[in-house]
């Protein structure tokens, strides 16, 4: 069987982007595990990538951008911005597993949909294929957690304690009213991203990408000016976080490899073929975030995940025959 090339690139992506996220999860712990440190990591990151890109773009005589193609490009780097800063936001909270399941989800959901309206359905086995991958990606990311180890420990102490009930019910509230909301606005924002790169893919590869990343860098900007402005207004001061440190440089960098990397690898994958097949797969990077944290941290994934990765081999397969 001859993989098309378009899942070839989509798949390198998902790894690239799944080291990525690694190096990410690294530096919002070594930036102190807050939402502002997480939104300084990202600007750090992203001021790097979009530097590279820029020298590389003037290096190779790169045309001037100029049409639709840039307004999507925009586009997209602010969406890039609002669901990063979104699932960063999550994985403070504690909860980057059910938010990596949902933003995953919707990431390749949206694309697919899109894909469908704009370039006709696919096969029969592909669409099945994108279903299998679909849950694939939902039990890869949901796995088992700390935090749901500890809400079943206290569910057993309800009875026990009327306190610790009001707490846990506290705990239920805000995890769904806030930490949801924060995975499907990324999962949204991600999914919006994958179909505008495909739209600005008249600009050529680094060029969508780098005036992505400058409308990202404003955007995060932007909101952790908000976020700092919130905090000293507030009673309570936030937690203060490092802006540099030899840690946080090196997991930016990371991040700026990795990140830019799977862009990069994405918009050749969306050049080469459907779009829905290039989303799709490339969504399947939560598998290779797992993979790393248990060669570097021993963090060995549960049967359930190990099933899923067993499913999106087999979805890979079914979408690529």
């Amino acid at each position: 069987m001859t993989v098309p090339e378009n899942a070839l690139f989509a798949l390198a992506a998902a790894a690239s982007w799944g080291g990525g996220d690694f190096s990410g999860g690294m530096g919002v712990k070594a930036a102190g595990g807050t939402s502002t440190g997480a939104l300084r990591l990202v600007i750090l990151a992203h001021a790097m990538s979009f530097t590279v890109l820029t020298i590389l773009c003037i290096a190779t005589g790169a045309a001037w951008p100029h049409g639709a193609g840039v307004f999507w490009a925009l586009a997209a780097g602010v969406a890039a911005g609002v669901s990063l800063t979104a699932f960063y936001m999550s994985l403070a909270r504690g909860a980057m597993g059910v938010s990596a399941a949902i933003s995953g989800v919707l990431a390749a959901t949206i694309p697919a949909v899109v894909s469908m309206f704009v370039e006709g359905a696919p096969g029969v086995l592909r669409l099945a294929g994108f279903a299998v991958a679909l849950a694939a990606i939902w039990v890869i990311a949901a796995g088992d957690s700390p935090e749901n180890g500890d809400m079943r420990c206290e569910m057993r102490d309800v009875k026990e304690n009327a306190e610790r009930t009001s707490n846990l019910i506290s705990r239920i509230s805000h995890l769904t009213s806030g930490t949801m909301a924060l995975a499907i606005v990324g999962g949204l924002g991600f999914g919006f991203y994958f179909v505008a790169l495909r739209m600005a893919n008249g600009l050529g590869v680094m060029e969508p990408i780098a005036i992505a990343r400058a409308a990202s860098l404003v955007t995060c900007l932007l909101l952790l000016a908000v976020l700092s402005w919130r905090a000293k207004s507030s009673e309570t001061p936030a937690a203060s976080a490092p802006w540099f440190s030899p840690a946080i440089f090196v997991c930016a960098l990371g991040v700026a490899l990795l990140d830019t990397g799977g862009n990069l690898l994405l918009v050749a994958a969306t050049r080469a073929g459907r779009l829905d097949v290039a989303a799709v797969l490339a969504s399947l990077y939560p598998a290779a975030t797992i993979l790393l944290a248990a060669w570097r941290l021993h963090e060995y994934p549960t049967k359930r995940q190990l099933a899923g990765m067993i499913a999106a081999l087999v979805a890979v397969v079914m979408i690529t025959l």
